[in-house]
């Protein structure tokens, strides 16, 4: 039995000493579960690859590599992996179970949201980011999908978002050479211009995601919108995305100029992280902006210095 097989084959079955309970969603390449962990007795999310991943050998070094680099990141916003291998010929990775929706369903529910509450849900994403990318790890699939939003502690802080699906498969694919000649990895919608032509891809990668999102948060739908996905490809790699004024007009206008920025064609010309990205949207007034430190008073002249 492989993880291709029916979701229901596998409810009450044990994998890597996690006993799955129900399907949770199911992607290209994988199926995550909500399963049980049979050591510890705590609910996880275990997600099992597809069985011809498993079959490639380079593809498994790989993902043995990156699943100990992702696990390696302690960060407050990016969902924590517990436990990588494999079992019966089956690959999985079991990581934290977050209660909550992801932000693709409470965009569907509640529709575009205003903009200090998308610049609050983006910093903590973009910190997640940031921290992967300190780790030498890019997530090459930002998308709503994978942005989890949970109960946050107070009033101040309403959510607790968690950016989840690391991409360990996709980088491994793109470098095993495992997918086919034109073909990429990630999400139509939210992809850069350098995926789609196969340049090597960094952080800014994910800059040029995480504007998608933000410009979908905003108003409801990503910038470039096409009847299929050629055009689309087309769209991401040369047409101009349209204004935020011209979707939404109570936006300030210096928000055009941000999401432009953070939407260059050209990774030179974006930001160099997406802190800085929510940094400038912020100063739109998205939210509250740190100002910076008090300068310290220049000392007294000799003159001035006491006698005694």
């Amino acid at each position: 039995m492989t993880p291709d097989d029916r979701s229901s084959d596998w409810i009450g079955r044990d994998v890597g000493g996690y006993r799955i309970e129900s399907e949770i969603g199911r992607g290209g390449m994988a199926v995550v579960y909500r399963a049980r962990d049979l050591d510890l007795g705590r609910t996880v999310a275990l997600k099992l690859l597809a069985s011809d991943l498993a079959r490639n050998d380079d593809f498994r070094r790989r993902f043995a590599q990156e699943s100990q680099s992702a696990a390696a990141i302690d960060h407050p916003h990016i969902v924590p992996v517990f436990k990588a291998g494999e079992a019966d010929g089956v690959l999985y990775i079991a990581m934290r179970y977050v209660p909550g929706q992801d932000l693709q369903a409470l965009l569907a529910r509640e529709g575009p949201l205003p903009l200090p509450t998308v610049c609050r849900i983006t910093a903590q994403v973009a910190s997640a980011l940031d921290a992967a990318h300190a780790h030498q790890l890019v997530h090459r699939d930002v998308k709503p999908g994978n942005i989890l939003v949970a109960e946050g502690t107070d009033s101040d802080h309403p959510e607790h978002v968690y950016l989840t699906d690391f991409g360990l498969t996709k980088k491994s694919l793109s470098l095993t050479g495992y997918t086919k000649v034109g073909q990429f990895v990630g999400t139509l919608d939210y992809v850069a211009p350098e995926q789609i032509s196969g340049k090597p891809v960094d952080g800014r990668c994910d800059v040029y995601s995480l504007a998608c999102v933000v410009f979908e948060m905003l108003t409801g739908a990503p910038p470039f919108t096409r009847d299929d996905d050629m055009a689309l490809l087309w769209a991401h790699q040369c047409d101009q995305p349209p204004r935020l004024s011209e979707r939404v007009p109570e936006l300030p206008d210096q928000a055009d100029a941000v999401l432009h920025k953070a939407l260059a064609k050209s990774p030179d010309d974006r930001y160099d992280s997406c802190l800085a990205f929510i940094a400038a949207l912020r100063c739109t007034g998205g939210g509250p902006v740190i100002p910076p430190p008090a300068q310290q008073p220049p000392p007294p002249p000799a003159w001035a210095a006491p006698v005694f």
